[in-house]
């Protein structure tokens, strides 16, 4: 039999393509769930069950969540990666190390396919198919559902027909949760002038009394919480389980598609945006104005290529280069207040400030120059300008 290797999350969808693959056009099917972050233990177990029952050959989970950290979101991080000023990625990424996790399974063992269960309407598909292109070129790429355009109506008959059973009612909002954020789609996220209610998120507010944290920084990465020390992956989750009682986090992305079109997603990442402003606020501390610009413009570009599944790209590397070394000197702990629905970044305590120097205090004192440097200063720096202004007196 031809093997194939399917991107397997136990959903309608993947499981349809799962039974007929097999069924219809007679793979051994070899089913994947690339863990980085997303799923809890029970949630696996749950999925591999559903995944004998459809009768899949070979069922694997890949865990990817520390390399999911160490080639992905601690570049996101020092990069303070906001799509659009307010997205932090938190699925385009995922997708990205789920595709060469899958990619890779297919060349170990030599499969003949790769399937996924994406439509023909989303980013996703473009993701997985790229990453596949570059990694497996030899390999047939198999879309049953959007190839088909197949309705939920007819999946589940489908299924049923084949003595599945199980529930697949949809829910009426799609919580797809991972280790950088969790993403959030209902009705509201479809149009253009609603915002999603109370209980569509997965966290609800059971804290009133405000608090502040402490983040502490070594070189870029969040490795201390409150003076106590964590792997990175491990602050995450302990940042966001408290974060997330405040509700904090909260908010809708809409921009431009792989595809061309605008779209909307809801998404409630608490523990990424207090660690992205922390982080932000600290670098405008201890990084100088050059280093600040062309970061900023650097870390806009690596953004919008890990949206748009460029990750294999090798100017990617190039920019990680730099954004590691601009953080040997980003280390110093930062007070964030939290709050219900908001968070406040307080301020930052680093060995490396650059404005707790013996050079001035800003519209006080200045001990680094005369009045008569700063008269010339002014003269020269404004020298174009006068220029200027001498020939084209407007």
């Amino acid at each position: 039999m031809k093997k194939v290797v399917l991107a397997y999350s136990g959903g309608l969808d993947t499981s349809y393509c799962a039974k007929h693959l097999s069924a219809d056009l007679g793979y051994e099917v070899h089913g994947v769930t690339v863990n980085t972050g997303s799923f809890t233990n029970d949630e696996l177990t749950e999925i591999a069950r559903k995944a004998k029952i459809l009768g899949v050959a070979d069922y694997r989970v890949i865990d990817e969540t520390q390399k999911y950290y160490e080639k992905g979101v601690k570049y996101l991080l020092f990069g303070n990666v906001l799509k659009n000023n307010t997205y932090p990625l938190s699925v385009s990424a995922e997708r990205v190390f789920q595709a060469i996790a899958i990619a890779e399974r297919a060349k170990k063992i030599d499969a003949d396919a790769i399937a996924h269960g994406s439509t023909g309407a989303g980013n996703d598909q473009i993701r997985f198919d790229m990453i596949f292109h570059a990694i497996c070129p030899d390999k047939e790429i198999i879309t049953p559902i959007r190839d088909n355009t197949l309705t939920r109506e007819f999946e589940i008959s489908y299924l049923q027909s084949h003595g599945v059973e199980g529930d697949w009612g949809k829910a009426a909002y799609s919580i797809n949760q991972g280790l950088w954020g969790t993403s959030v789609g209902g009705k509201e996220t479809l149009t253009s002038d609603q915002f999603l209610p109370e209980e569509a998120f997965p966290f609800q507010v059971n804290e009133q009394e405000p608090i502040s944290v402490k983040i502490g920084f070594e070189k870029g990465e969040a490795l201390q919480l409150n003076g106590k020390s964590y792997r990175a992956i491990g602050l995450i989750d302990e940042l966001n389980e408290i974060a997330s009682q405040y509700g904090i986090g909260r908010d809708i992305h809409v921009g431009d598609t792989i595809i061309g079109i605008k779209g909307r997603v809801g998404f409630v990442a608490a523990a990424t945006l207090i660690m992205i402003k922390a982080h932000h606020l600290l670098e405008k501390h201890t990084l100088t104005k050059q280093q600040l610009q062309i970061k900023d413009q650097l870390a806009y570009t690596y953004g919008n290529l890990v949206h748009e599944g460029q990750f294999l790209d090798p100017a990617m590397r190039d920019i990680e280069q730099f954004l590691e070394s601009s953080q040997k000197h980003v280390t110093g702990e930062v007070e964030v207040l939290l709050a219900p629905y908001r968070f406040q970044v307080l301020g930052v305590n680093s060995p490396n400030d650059l404005m707790q120097t013996g050079f001035g205090s800003y519209g006080e004192v200045n001990e680094g120059w005369t009045a008569q440097d700063a008269r010339g200063f002014a003269k020269i720096f404004g020298n174009q300008t006068r220029i200027y202004k001498s020939l084209h007196d407007e």
